[in-house]
């Protein structure tokens, strides 16, 4: 399926070395925003408490942002999800409060600016009995309602960030292994530099931006390196088809080609993946805004480094037809036999 047929191919090879020295700008810039801001890391990372709570009518975030900068929070993170009166609030650590009194102070604090009063109950779940608060108003309705808490300690936040370093080492680990496989060793090398270049770019964004780097964020990361590799592949498979079809091609005019062929599949495939992920930033609300995000920066530079990046870099590691193509020996026309 085509939108449509360039006749021409376009020299985007000649062109090679600028975008590149683009590329390498763009990604020393990102390195540097990464050592000198480091990433927003979220609750999962660092350790803190996640609470959702539920109000009757739509939350004022702000006045919920004031209430917990008077209790000690400094940055504290407050979005809504589901619905206007469902909010979830992610608190960092901080050294006057510890384990669960944190949320029991944060839900009595809310309480009382919304003109309540906080109460304990007895209640049973699951055939057990359970001590749970409840905010009510002085006529008996209730003002405000906790839904959920999660406290995750410094340990815990340490090791999901090891997890994720290793799965994000993992998977570019078998991606080398498998584009080894399947193609060349060369192919190998530009395609997982192409793909760590659009990570560290990501990255870079976050750094730069501040926006918060959470789980949701990481596997938008990790899906990147996926969604990259497959444009990568589609390259190169084509780069292995014309070598076979134009034998008397130069390896820039077989790149060339391949790449200008496939511009229409990178349209249609790209642009439907794009209105999903647009579909996610615009109405998916903050929990996945920025895992939209990263996967909007992603497709962007996953087209422009599987192009630009990871062709040319094959191109100067001096890719050629003999390293896709096996040569045809020539029969012997004795057929082996002796004299």
């Amino acid at each position: 399926m085509e939108f449509f047929r360039i006749k021409k191919d376009i020299p985007f090879m000649r062109h090679a070395l600028i975008f590149n020295v683009i590329s390498a700008l763009t990604f020393v810039a990102a390195v540097f925003f990464l050592f000198s801001r480091g990433l927003h890391l979220s609750v999962e990372f660092k350790g803190g408490t996640v609470m959702e709570l539920k109000y009757p009518a739509a939350a004022n975030q702000e006045k919920i942002r004031t209430d917990l900068i008077k209790l000690g929070y400094e940055q504290p993170e407050v979005s809504s999800f589901g619905t206007a009166q469902d909010v979830m609030l992610r608190l960092p650590i901080i050294e006057t409060v510890t384990g669960s009194t944190g949320s029991q102070k944060v839900f009595a604090a809310l309480c009382a600016s919304e003109g309540g009063a906080v109460t304990r109950i007895d209640t049973v779940v699951k055939g057990q009995s359970v001590a749970k608060d409840v905010c009510h108003s002085p006529a008996g309705a209730d003002v405000l309602s906790l839904r959920k808490v999660e406290f995750v300690g410094p340990q815990v936040g340490d090791e999901l960030a090891h997890n994720g370093v290793s799965a994000l080492l993992m998977v570019v680990l078998f991606v080398v292994i498998y584009l080894a496989i399947r193609f060349e060793w060369k192919y190998a090398v530009s395609a997982i530099i192409a793909n760590l270049h659009d990570v560290v770019i990501i990255l870079g964004f976050f750094a730069f931006f501040q926006w918060e780097f959470s789980l949701a964020v990481l596997a938008g990361v990790l899906a990147v390196l996926g969604y990259s590799v497959n444009e990568s592949v589609v390259i190169f498979d084509r780069i292995r088809e014309n070598f076979r079809k134009q034998r008397k091609a130069s390896v820039e005019e077989v790149i060339d080609n391949a790449i200008t062929s496939t511009i229409s599949r990178t349209i249609i495939t790209h642009g439907c993946t794009q209105m999903m992920v647009l579909s996610m930033l615009l109405l998916g609300g903050a929990t996945l805004h920025y895992f939209a995000v990263a996967l909007t920066i992603g497709i962007l530079f996953g087209i422009y480094s599987s192009v630009f990046v990871a062709a040319a870099i094959a191109m100067w590691l001096g890719v050629k037809r003999e390293d896709l193509i096996k040569p045809i020996k020539e029969k012997d026309e004795t057929d082996g036999a002796v004299v």
